[in-house]
């Protein structure tokens, strides 16, 4: 049984920052408002495989996704078990999200960065070969990669189900589509400020942005592309941000603007649309108000 994504998903790194009980709440409002999936990130907190059976045990029908669970954080071995174990107890309701994550993140672990290509495809291969002898489910729980660049989209065409790239532009979609084919499960991320005052909705999403680019250099290969592929240069990442900049990785606005802007996904070739909602402050929050917006307006 192949998990069913549906249009639209959550994502969040909001349920580490709550008590399990209203982390449990919240991920069941979100199915009862029809998001097909829920993805989460993996830091400090809950690790990706104990999060995800957490958030399974909490619902009912929902599919559960690390995005991503970081490999140079799990052993292979262990983590197939792990997802072994998930895809039997909840058939069809769980997506294993792989990613390298970033060098600087890795090495600050005590941990050997590799080139990222190699070591996800032998990450791979040694999960394949893992030794299993718990029961198994009728079908495998599919995988997805954290993928940006053409050589991991390729990757991720050829060894998984497809592809999960997080915080990038709609031209991005529409390059990650041509290069994995129309075979290829496309899961994007989409950052969204929800306010009906457009002036404060660009100040969140400058907010939301200016973090990720203070931090450029752990996944540079994001920024390269951004600017590849829209045309932007060096000095668009100046002051948190140019306006064209911040406007083209978050969709800000009131929530009509926000909603077609999610379309423009679809229309580049996404699968699915995973809702990443900025709400400018300084810790990640569930923002279930904007969600519950949201869901209405993308019926």
């Amino acid at each position: 049984m192949r998990p069913e994504l549906g249009r639209l998903g959550v994502w969040t790194w909001a349920f580490d920052q709550q008590p399990w009980t209203k982390a449990a709440e919240a991920v069941a409002e979100m199915e009862e408002l029809g998001y097909g999936t829920v993805w989460f990130g993996e830091g400090a907190g809950r690790d990706a495989t104990t999060q995800a059976a957490l958030l399974l045990s909490a619902t009912k029908r929902i599919v559960v996704a690390p995005g991503i669970a970081n490999i140079y954080r799990h052993y292979p071995e262990t983590l197939a078990q792990a997802e072994r174990a998930l895809a039997e107890a909840f058939p069809g309701r769980f997506v294993l999200g792989l990613g390298v994550g970033g060098r600087r993140i890795t090495e600050a672990h005590g941990r050997h960065w590799g080139p990222p290509l190699s070591t996800m495809r032998d990450y791979l291969d040694a999960m394949d070969a893992a030794r299993l002898t718990a029961p198994g489910p009728a079908e495998p729980s599919p995988r997805v990669l954290a993928a940006l660049g053409p050589k991991m989209l390729r990757l991720a065409a050829e060894r998984t189900w497809g592809a999960h790239p997080f915080l990038l532009p709609a031209e991005h979609t529409a390059y990650a589509r041509e290069i994995a084919g129309p075979g290829a499960v496309l899961a994007v991320h989409q950052a969204v400020a929800v306010h009906p005052d457009p002036v404060r909705a660009k100040e969140i999403a400058r907010a939301g942005v200016s973090g990720w680019i203070a931090q450029a250099e752990v996944v540079p290969s994001r920024w390269n592309l951004v600017k590849e592929l829209t045309g932007f240069d060096e000095s668009d990442l100046d002051g948190g941000g140019s306006d064209r900049l911040v406007d083209a990785m978050v969709a800000a606005g009131d929530v009509a603007a926000v909603a077609e802007r999610i379309r423009r996904q679809f229309d580049a070739g996404a699968d699915h649309v995973c809702i990443g909602v900025m709400t400018g402050a300084p810790e990640a929050e569930l923002a279930l108000d904007e969600l519950r917006q949201l869901a209405e307006a993308l019926r």
